[in-house]
């Protein structure tokens, strides 16, 4: 079947097996990217300036800036610098991991900031260590506040994967500009719409489901 002279039992194949690196990109992202947004979180909140205002640099520098420089600098920059190159889908991670990891420190420093500091002080009168409170009493809310925002951000994710493309990663969205440049046409760039609207769903419905799960926890 062909459509405006694009041969879809080609394609269609094609765009499944670059959804396989999107979700590669996705799934490395968020296993690196949260814990690591925990860590930026509690050194912005730190009461030693020497970590938190290092780490307002780094948020700042990667949340004001393109995505797309950031995998430039991950590809090209550590062999300018240190005279070495990682390979595409390795400097992709980094850049990815990096990236949303500043993000991710904000929602949840926005988080705990939320947490009224009473609770702190009745767990300390109930005998709670200060890891006690905040693995039992603190992190439980903490993801129920900070849910709505983490789902948005990893449905931002799945769309940023396009990005990829710069540094020639084989995603899905390269392969859908590759094709329509191959057959000069646009319906591949159409067709990979739907890709991402599918895997975006996935992400919301699953976000739904833990949002509904958490409800048991009331403010």
């Amino acid at each position: 079947m062909t459509i405006d002279n694009v041969p879809l039992h080609l394609l269609i194949p094609d765009m499944l097996e670059a959804s396989v690196e999107v979700i590669k990109i996705f799934f490395l992202t968020i296993i690196f990217s949260i814990p690591l947004g925990f860590i930026v979180a509690l050194a912005r909140r730190s009461r030693f300036r020497i970590i938190s205002f290092p780490t307002r640099i780094y948020q700042l520098i990667f949340r004001g800036t393109p995505l797309m420089l950031q995998l430039f600098f991950f590809m090209y920059g550590p062999y300018y610098i240190f005279g070495f190159s990682f390979n595409r889908f390795t400097a992709c991670i980094l850049a990815f991991v990096i990236n949303y990891a500043a993000y991710f420190g904000e929602i949840f420093r926005g988080g705990i900031a939320a947490i009224p500091k009473g609770q702190y002080e009745a767990a300390k009168v109930l005998g709670y260590t200060k890891l006690q409170t905040f693995l039992h009493i603190i992190l439980p809310q903490v993801i129920k506040h900070v849910i709505p925002a983490t789902g948005n951000e990893l449905m931002t994710l799945v769309k940023d994967t396009s990005l990829a493309q710069v540094i020639s990663v084989p995603e899905l969205f390269r392969v859908a500009t590759n094709a329509g440049t191959r057959y000069f046409s646009s319906i591949p760039i159409i067709i990979a719409a739907p890709f991402y609207l599918i895997m975006n769903s996935v992400v919301e419905v699953t976000f739904k489901m833990i949002e509904k799960k958490m409800d048991y926890y009331k403010n």
